[in-house]
């Protein structure tokens, strides 16, 4: 009776496990202003992660170009901009991809993880040598 007891324990729980992966959309907030900028979709493709763009949430921003980008992102619209390239699974992250900031035109190495204790909160830590800045983003729920 234990042992059925047990295995009804390891094929149901799984059901009740939240199971929840960094695929979707997610607000954007500012980690040193705490305000909220856009919304971004974290998808996969080629086995790689991305995160594009896809809302600005400041009405007057909508039409933002990056200005203070380089190469061939300088002056293109921030609105639709993929932002987050070229992750791989790590661990219980992804990382070894980078990350645009297009309000100051820099790219920065990325790590992303889900927060521990809630999947609804992405942790994103842009960084360059030993200096980094994480922020959390919001997963939007629909």
């Amino acid at each position: 009776m234990k042992k059925n007891i047990l295995i009804c324990l390891v094929l149901v729980l799984p059901m009740f496990s939240n199971g929840q992966d960094i695929f979707g959309k997610w607000k954007t907030i500012d980690d040193e202003t705490g305000e909220e900028k856009s919304i971004v979709e974290i998808y996969r493709d080629n086995g790689k992660v991305y995160g594009k763009i896809v809302e600005i949430l400041n009405k007057e921003r909508k039409d933002a170009l990056c200005t203070k980008c380089d190469g061939s992102y300088k002056n293109k619209p921030i609105l639709g901009m993929v932002i987050l390239k070229d992750m791989i699974k790590k661990g219980n992250g992804y990382e070894g991809g980078t990350i645009i900031n297009p309000s100051k035109g820099k790219t920065y190495k990325c790590k992303i993880w889900l927060e521990d204790t809630n999947v609804n909160i992405l942790n994103v830590r842009g960084y360059i040598a030993f200096l980094f800045a994480t922020q959390n983003w919001e997963r939007v729920i629909n």
